[in-house]
C-alpha cells in the first residue's frame, strides 16, 4: 500500500513538472484551447447557386458563423466583394461572388439575432458587405474590438492567433489581387484560415472580458458597429484640394492640379484601376506646381518613365494648360469651431486620456471621438440630455455620465 501511495504521488509530481515546463506563459484552460484547435480541411468552393443553397441548408443549423470578405480596392476603380469566408465549426466555405450573383441566402442568417456572427475587424467587411448587398447585421462579435478592449496591443488576426494558440498564419496574401481567377490554392487556404480559428479565438476573448467585467463594454461596441452603414466610395476622388500634399499650393496651382486630377480619373475609369495605378499624388502635384510647358518638362517629374510619357505625355500637357487658363480654385475655408467647444473636448480628451491610462486601454475605448464631439456640441446640462446622446453607449453612459456632467460644467465654475 505504501508502494502504490509513492507510486501515485511521483505520478502526480511528474504531471506537475510537466505541465510547469510547457513552452508559453498561459493557464491550463488555454493550453486546453491549443490542443483543440479545429482541424484544417479543405474548404468548400462555393461557385453555383445550387451549392450556395446546400452552404445554406448547413448554415441554417448554426448557432454561429465565422465571416471574412476579401475585396480588390488595390486592383480596380471601383472595388467589390471578390470572395466571401464563412465557417461553421465542421466546414469552411469561400463563396464567390463573382460566379454567383445571388448572395440573398446569406440575409436571413446575417440578420438573425439568435445566430452570431463573428468577425476580426468588422467594420471594412460590413461596409463592403452592405454596400454590394445591402444585408442588415445583427448579434455580431468583432475579435478585434474584444482585444482593443482588453488592452491587447497587437490586436491583428496573426498576432492573437499566434500568442494565444501558437498558430502562425501565411499572410503573404494580404494585399493579392482577390478579383483573379482561378484563385490558387495557397490563396484558398489562406482565406479559409481567417475564418477557421475565429471560435476559439472569440471563446479566449470572451472569457478575458468576463474576468475583467467588460463583457457589457465589449457588446455595446458590437452592437454600434453592425449599424455602420455601406457607401458608394471608391477612395478615387477627384477635388484638387483633397489631394494630400496640396495644402500649400497656390489658387492658380489648385486649377492646374484640378484638371490634372480629372484627367486621372478618365484613365483610371477607362482602365479600371484605382487612382494610384494611373499616377501617383505627389506626381500630378509636382506637375502643378512646376513650369510645365514641354515633354522634357514632364519627362523631369519622378516617375514619369519613357513608357508613360508616351501614353500620357501630350494629354497631360493640354491637362496643364487648361489649369493655367482656368479661373483659381481659392482654397476651402475652414470652419472656424467656438472656443468654448473646443475647450470642451480639449477637458474631455484630457479626462478620456485618464481614464484610458487606468484601463490601460486606448482612449477611444473609453470615449469614442465621435461620441466626445457629439457631446462637445451639443453641451448637454443634465443627465436625461446626456442620456439621450448616449442612448447607444448605455454601459458608458452608467459609468462614466456623472463625470462627463461635471466636467463639462467647469466652464460655469470658471
Amino acid at each position: 500500500m505504501v508502494l502504490f501511495q509513492l507510486s501515485i504521488i511521483a505520478y502526480i509530481f511528474a504531471i506537475t513538472i510537466w505541465i510547469t515546463s510547457l513552452p508559453w506563459t498561459c493557464s491550463l484552460q488555454d493550453y486546453n484551447e491549443v490542443m483543440e484547435l479545429p482541424e484544417v480541411t479543405t474548404p468548400v468552393w462555393v461557385d453555383s447557386q445550387l451549392k450556395m443553397q446546400a452552404m445554406a441548408v448547413a448554415l441554417s443549423g448554426a448557432s454561429r458563423i465565422a465571416v471574412d470578405t476579401e475585396s480588390n480596392s488595390m486592383f480596380a476603380y471601383q472595388e467589390q466583394v471578390c470572395l466571401v469566408q464563412i465557417s461553421i465549426p465542421s466546414a469552411d466555405y469561400l463563396i464567390d461572388p463573382l460566379t454567383v450573383s445571388d448572395l440573398s441566402a446569406l440575409a436571413p442568417v446575417f440578420a438573425n439575432p439568435a445566430v452570431e456572427k463573428i468577425f476580426h475587424a468588422a467594420e471594412y467587411d460590413l461596409i463592403c458587405l452592405k454596400r454590394d448587398y445591402h444585408f442588415e447585421f445583427a448579434n455580431l462579435f468583432d475579435t478585434m474590438l474584444a482585444a482593443r478592449i482588453l488592452g491587447i496591443t497587437e490586436v491583428g488576426l496573426g498576432s492573437l492567433l499566434q500568442n494565444r494558440f501558437g498558430v502562425v498564419l501565411d499572410k503573404r496574401y494580404q494585399r493579392a489581387n482577390w478579383g483573379r481567377r482561378p484563385l490558387t490554392e495557397e490563396m484558398l487556404q489562406y482565406a479559409a484560415l481567417d475564418t477557421h480559428y475565429l471560435f476559439n479565438l472569440r471563446d479566449s476573448l470572451s472569457a478575458d472580458l468576463k474576468e475583467k467585467q467588460l463583457v457589457e463594454l465589449a457588446e455595446e461596441d458590437f452592437r454600434f458597429i453592425s449599424r455602420v452603414e455601406g457607401h458608394g466610395q471608391n477612395g478615387n476622388a477627384t477635388n484638387c484640394w483633397k489631394v494630400a500634399g496640396a495644402h500649400p499650393i497656390t489658387p492658380q496651382q489648385a486649377a492646374v492640379l484640378d484638371q490634372l486630377c480629372q484627367y486621372r480619373d478618365q484613365q483610371a475609369r477607362r482602365g479600371d484601376l484605382p487612382h494610384f495605378k494611373v499616377f501617383s499624388n505627389q506626381q500630378l502635384l509636382d506637375l502643378s506646381i512646376s513650369d510645365v510647358s514641354t515633354l522634357e518638362d514632364i519627362s523631369k517629374v519622378k516617375g514619369m518613365s519613357p513608357g508613360v510619357l508616351q501614353r500620357h505625355g501630350s494629354n497631360l500637357l493640354e491637362a496643364v494648360q487648361r489649369g493655367k487658363d482656368s479661373k483659381p480654385i481659392p482654397k476651402p475655408r475652414r470652419t472656424r469651431l467656438p472656443v468654448d467647444y473646443l475647450q470642451r473636448i480639449d477637458r474631455l480628451k484630457k479626462w478620456r486620456k485618464s481614464a484610458a491610462s487606468e484601463m490601460k486601454v486606448e482612449s477611444d475605448v473609453v470615449l469614442p471621438r465621435e461620441l466626445m464631439e457629439s457631446i462637445a456640441y451639443h453641451h448637454p446640462g443634465t443627465t436625461g440630455d446626456l442620456s439621450a446622446l448616449m442612448k447607444d453607449f448605455p454601459y458608458r453612459y452608467r459609468k462614466y455620465g456623472q463625470k462627463i456632467l461635471e466636467i463639462l460644467n467647469e466652464e460655469n465654475l470658471a
